[in-house]
Protein backbone atom coordinates (compact mmCIF):
# COMPACT_ATOMS: atom_id res chain seq x y z
CA UNK A 1 0.00 0.00 0.00
CA UNK A 2 1.44 3.34 -0.84
CA UNK A 3 -0.26 6.16 -0.20
CA UNK A 4 1.05 9.95 -1.73
CA UNK A 5 0.17 14.06 -0.81
CA UNK A 6 1.25 16.59 -3.30
CA UNK A 7 1.42 20.63 -2.15
CA UNK A 8 2.67 23.49 -3.33
CA UNK A 9 0.00 24.68 -6.17
CA UNK A 10 -1.05 27.66 -6.50
CA UNK A 11 -2.08 30.86 -8.71
CA UNK A 12 0.99 31.95 -10.40
CA UNK A 13 1.84 34.67 -13.39
CA UNK A 14 2.32 33.67 -16.56
CA UNK A 15 6.26 33.20 -16.86
CA UNK A 16 6.31 32.66 -12.90
CA UNK A 17 7.83 29.29 -11.39
CA UNK A 18 5.92 26.68 -8.61
CA UNK A 19 7.56 23.99 -6.81
CA UNK A 20 5.49 21.16 -6.67
CA UNK A 21 6.30 18.36 -3.77
CA UNK A 22 5.06 14.58 -3.43
CA UNK A 23 5.39 12.62 -0.20
CA UNK A 24 5.67 9.05 -0.26
CA UNK A 25 4.45 6.33 2.07
CA UNK A 26 6.06 2.68 1.62
CA UNK A 27 9.31 0.82 2.04
CA UNK A 28 9.94 0.36 -1.62
CA UNK A 29 10.24 4.08 -2.65
CA UNK A 30 13.76 3.90 -3.67
CA UNK A 31 12.94 1.54 -6.60
CA UNK A 32 9.61 2.59 -8.03
CA UNK A 33 9.22 4.73 -11.28
CA UNK A 34 7.38 7.86 -9.94
CA UNK A 35 5.32 10.56 -12.24
CA UNK A 36 4.00 13.81 -12.64
CA UNK A 37 0.30 13.97 -14.31
CA UNK A 38 -1.70 16.66 -14.60
CA UNK A 39 -5.45 17.03 -15.74
CA UNK A 40 -6.93 20.57 -17.78
CA UNK A 41 -10.86 21.02 -17.19
CA UNK A 42 -12.71 19.10 -19.87
CA UNK A 43 -9.26 17.15 -21.10
CA UNK A 44 -8.04 13.74 -20.24
CA UNK A 45 -4.85 13.22 -17.76
CA UNK A 46 -1.53 13.52 -19.46
CA UNK A 47 1.68 12.43 -18.41
CA UNK A 48 3.79 15.25 -17.70
CA UNK A 49 6.80 13.66 -16.41
CA UNK A 50 8.86 10.60 -15.19
CA UNK A 51 11.80 9.66 -12.91
CA UNK A 52 13.51 6.01 -12.48
CA UNK A 53 14.87 5.01 -8.87
CA UNK A 54 18.06 5.85 -10.67
CA UNK A 55 17.11 9.37 -11.54
CA UNK A 56 16.65 9.01 -15.59
CA UNK A 57 14.13 11.12 -16.69
CA UNK A 58 11.46 11.67 -19.43
CA UNK A 59 9.18 14.94 -20.04
CA UNK A 60 6.03 15.24 -22.29
CA UNK A 61 7.19 17.75 -25.22
CA UNK A 62 5.63 20.53 -24.28
CA UNK A 63 7.29 21.18 -20.84
CA UNK A 64 10.49 20.01 -22.20
CA UNK A 65 13.34 23.00 -20.85
CA UNK A 66 11.00 24.37 -18.45
CA UNK A 67 10.14 21.74 -15.92
CA UNK A 68 12.40 19.47 -13.64
CA UNK A 69 11.37 16.62 -12.50
CA UNK A 70 13.47 14.96 -9.10
CA UNK A 71 13.60 13.45 -6.07
CA UNK A 72 14.87 12.14 -2.91
CA UNK A 73 15.01 8.41 -1.63
CA UNK A 74 15.91 8.82 1.68
CA UNK A 75 12.85 11.44 2.83
CA UNK A 76 10.47 9.84 -0.24
CA UNK A 77 9.73 12.42 -1.78
CA UNK A 78 9.55 13.50 -5.93
CA UNK A 79 9.17 17.40 -6.73
CA UNK A 80 8.48 18.56 -9.98
CA UNK A 81 9.95 22.69 -10.90
CA UNK A 82 8.30 24.08 -13.08
CA UNK A 83 9.69 27.45 -14.74
CA UNK A 84 8.54 29.88 -17.19
CA UNK A 85 4.99 29.12 -16.53
CA UNK A 86 2.22 29.27 -19.32
CA UNK A 87 -1.38 29.66 -19.08
CA UNK A 88 -1.75 26.60 -20.79
CA UNK A 89 0.02 24.93 -17.89
CA UNK A 90 -2.80 25.24 -15.82
CA UNK A 91 -4.37 21.89 -14.39
CA UNK A 92 -4.37 19.88 -11.32
CA UNK A 93 -0.81 18.13 -10.98
CA UNK A 94 -1.21 14.30 -9.28
CA UNK A 95 2.03 12.62 -8.32
CA UNK A 96 1.92 8.74 -9.40
CA UNK A 97 3.75 5.56 -9.08
CA UNK A 98 4.01 5.00 -12.46
CA UNK A 99 2.20 2.12 -14.14
CA UNK A 100 -0.22 1.77 -10.32
CA UNK A 101 -3.45 2.54 -9.22
CA UNK A 102 -1.58 4.71 -6.66
CA UNK A 103 -2.15 8.15 -6.94
CA UNK A 104 -2.27 11.59 -4.97
CA UNK A 105 -5.49 13.75 -3.92
CA UNK A 106 -4.43 16.23 -6.44
CA UNK A 107 -2.81 20.27 -6.06
CA UNK A 108 -4.19 22.79 -8.31
CA UNK A 109 -1.91 25.04 -10.42
CA UNK A 110 -3.31 27.95 -12.36
CA UNK A 111 -1.19 30.28 -14.67
CA UNK A 112 -3.03 33.62 -14.94
CA UNK A 113 -2.45 37.18 -14.41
Amino acid sequence: QVQLVESGGGLVQPGGALRLSCAASGSLFSIIVMAWYRQAPGKERELVASITGGGITTYKDPVKGRFTISRDNAKNTVALQMNSLKPEDTAVYYCNVYGSHYWGPGTQVTVSS
